[in-house]
């Protein structure tokens, strides 16, 4: 698959993929500049268009980034049901050695791709036991 075929298969994803997110970010109450490292955006610019859904395009970074989110949080719906104890988890610290102490919000935040994916395949190892 060549490039613009690549871009063409992500067309029409960006909205909702981003509705999903921005109510993600909501239930979770994550602080704007977290949702943009979380979204790997540097542009407050950019950012405010796509909360505000004037532009929809983004990047196949973003759309997995928002992938791990959403296995996050069902796994943690899974694993801990009750919206405020899922919720709740990832602010509180850990003492698994992948967070080092920290909640997995911290880790999460690190503004690495892998750092989503490495608490999802957290989460992942947690519900298969």
């Amino acid at each position: 698959m060549d490039h613009e075929e690549d871009a063409a298969s992500l067309d029409g994803l960006g909205g909702p993929a981003l509705q999903a997110f921005f109510r993600l970010a909501d239930i979770w109450d994550l602080t704007p500049k977290e949702q943009m490292v979380l979204l790997g955006v540097t542009a407050r610019s950019t950012f405010y268009k796509w909360k505000q859904n004037q532009d929809i395009h983004i990047s196949r970074d973003t759309i997995e980034r928002v992938s791990y989110l959403l296995g996050i949080y069902k796994a943690l719906q899974i694993l801990l049901p009750g919206e405020r104890s899922a919720d709740a988890w990832l602010r509180k610290p850990n003492s698994a050695p992948l967070f080092a102490g920290g909640s997995a919000l911290d880790r999460m935040l690190g503004g690495n791709v892998s750092d989503l994916y490495v608490v999802r395949n957290y989460l992942d190892a947690e519900l298969n036991g």
